[in-house]
């Protein structure tokens, strides 16, 4: 695997020093003070960034590449473009060098097997990529942009995440951003490199902190231990192309309701300095704006992440007008720059060529820009020792993972998706092997004991007389649901849900199991017949949702940082 830095074994997580300036912080913002908390208090939504550069434990990445030409979206912009200017010949061997730049890596490192999309009554399934942006220092270039000297060399953060969900019609985009200093549950994974195993942790870590456990894969794992939401593929960026790659685009607008300059008396601040209004930015000045956090909003992570979201919009908007693509060079100035910072997902199924980028992008382009929505995972601050650090927030952040998996659409706009498809079971009831798993266990409480029993005894009613318990396996699991494991068994798995009332969307293909097993989550603590949760399709408020179409969003201005 080839990656841009990778732990080795005992590696212990970083911590930046007081005065030490950090990719996140800005371009010329420093380190906490002494007493600080290592990462500022800022922003509960706020810490992830726009998967273009990957902040130090702060946001601050733009995500780029935007795919090519007119309507086309992300980095793949620059890949798609240069597969316009590509040809026979030089175009072919310039294609082989591109390829050559990007790297690739696993796309998951965890134990846990992620089950494969239910298909809707169309076939039609969606995708889930998970951006990242690293804050890797591990080139000149990335050293002088993202300065901490004393960090040059080590394992990047994952700073920047966002997960980027296609419906499965294509009709709409949605993109979740998880504030970097999110503490959660870390699973268990395995470096590729070094073969070094980090076990899952018994208390709660920081998930930018993920990538130092073997690469972009244990990110991508710990998602999917946290949302249950299925994810194709990755895409990691570090910072050194974001100059390059927005002055290929020839800027992008962006607004301000006031004058601003982010500088403070202790020297923190990113340095940029607009005036009121609508300014196309770029270069240096782009990469100002995505570390910006003194001087938007309230000073905090949340104001930083709003102003990235914008930016992200703008852009989009900018690549689909074909603002600046028509000329060749400057064509092959965005994808030298994005494939070059690019780390993306490898094998059969991976996006680890061109060829590969170009059909995504082909892919995406197909979703209008008004049907895009950005948001934040919703999120509280902790307590106690983790005051500084932020939690999902109860209720709302499942609440928006739902949407995601059962495909619903985050803008608001009527659903128009197609229900899941619904298969005849081949056998009768008695006929039909299950096995009940007591996934019960949460972080706060222990297993519900005879759980998996009383499952048993439900299905037992329902002549399902063949069902036996799994003692063996009792990992735990947020939501009830139920697997198999090929084909030819969906239709039995299904009968298995409809005799319980668990909805067919729980029901997944998955080469984790061997047999039809149901888990019994958390979500089902209680005797009875299961009760899903409300399935509420509205985005919740503490999202922030941004409308891709919105070219008339401003960034509000923090008191005492104008000019």
């Amino acid at each position: 695997m080839t990656r841009s830095s990778t732990p080795g074994e005992g590696t212990r997580p970083r911590v930046r020093q007081a005065g030490q300036l950090g990719w996140d912080d800005g371009l010329y913002e420093d380190g906490p003070e002494k007493g600080e908390p290592e990462n500022d208090a800022g922003s509960d939504a706020g810490r992830q960034a726009a998967p273009a550069e990957g902040g130090r434990r702060r946001g601050g990445s733009k995500r780029h590449g935007k795919k090519s030409k007119r309507r086309v979206l992300r980095w793949s912009a620059s890949v798609l473009a240069l597969l316009i200017l590509g040809g026979a010949g030089a175009g072919y061997l310039y294609i082989e060098h591109l390829n050559g730049n990007i790297k690739k890596a696993d796309l998951t490192l965890g134990d846990k097997k992620m089950a494969d999309h239910k298909a809707n009554a169309a076939g039609q399934t969606p995708m889930n990529i998970l951006l990242i942006g690293s804050d890797a220092r591990d080139t000149k270039e990335n050293q002088k942009l993202g300065g901490a000297k004393d960090t040059f060399g080590a394992p990047p953060l994952a700073d920047v995440q966002m997960l980027l969900h296609v419906s499965a019609d294509r009709s709409n985009m949605s993109v979740i951003s998880m504030p970097r200093d999110t503490m959660l549950k870390v699973p268990k994974c395995t470096n590729p490199e070094t073969k070094h195993v980090y076990p899952a942790s018994t208390g709660l870590e920081i998930t930018n902190e993920t990538l130092e456990r073997g690469g972009p894969g244990c990110t991508v794992a710990t998602w999917y231990e946290l949302t249950g939401i299925t994810i194709d593929h990755f895409m990691m960026i570090d910072f050194s192309g974001v100059i390059s790659m927005a002055d290929a685009i020839g800027g992008v607008p962006v607004c301000v309701k006031s004058n601003v300059y982010s500088h403070t008396s202790k020297g923190k601040g990113s340095g940029l300095k607009l005036e009121k209004g609508t300014t196309k930015i770029k270069g240096k000045q782009a990469l100002q704006w995505l570390r910006t956090r003194y001087g938007f909003e309230d000073g905090t992570d949340l104001g930083r992440t709003h102003a990235q979201h914008m930016y992200m919009n703008s852009m989009v908007r900018e690549l689909r007008k074909g603002t600046k693509l028509t000329d060749p060079g400057k064509l092959m100035d965005l994808a030298e720059a994005a494939t070059d910072a690019l780390t993306v997902d490898k094998g059969d199924h991976g996006i680890d060529s061109v060829k590969k980028l170009y059909d995504l992008a082909n892919d995406l382009q197909r979703v209008p820009t008004e049907r895009i929505t950005m948001t934040t995972m919703p999120n509280v601050y902790g307590t106690g020792a983790l005051k500084e650090r932020v939690l999902p927030k109860p209720g709302e952040a499942e609440q928006l993972f739902q949407m995601v998996r059962d495909d619903v659409p985050l803008d608001g706009k009527a659903s128009k998706r197609k229900a899941p498809a619904a298969k005849k079971p081949t056998a009768s009831p008695a006929e039909i092997p299950v096995t009940v798993r007591n996934g019960t266990r949460t972080e706060m409480d222990y297993p519900v004991k005879g759980r998996a029993t009383a499952v048993k005894d439900l299905l037992a009613a329902k002549d399902f007389s063949r069902t036996t318990i799994d003692a063996q396996n009792t990992d735990p699991a947020k939501r009830t649901g139920i697997l198999y494991p090929s084909v030819d068994m969906e239709g039995n798995a299904q009968a298995v849900a409809k005799a319980l009332g668990i909805p067919l969307t729980a029901v997944k293909k998955s080469t984790a199991v061997s047999g039809i097993t149901l888990t019994v989550g958390a979500d089902w603590r209680e005797d009875g017949d299961y009760h899903a949760p409300d399935a509420k399709e509205k985005t919740p408020d503490s999202a922030r949702a941004l409308n891709g179409e919105d070219d008339k969003a401003c960034m509000d201005i923090q008191p005492g940082f104008g000019w």
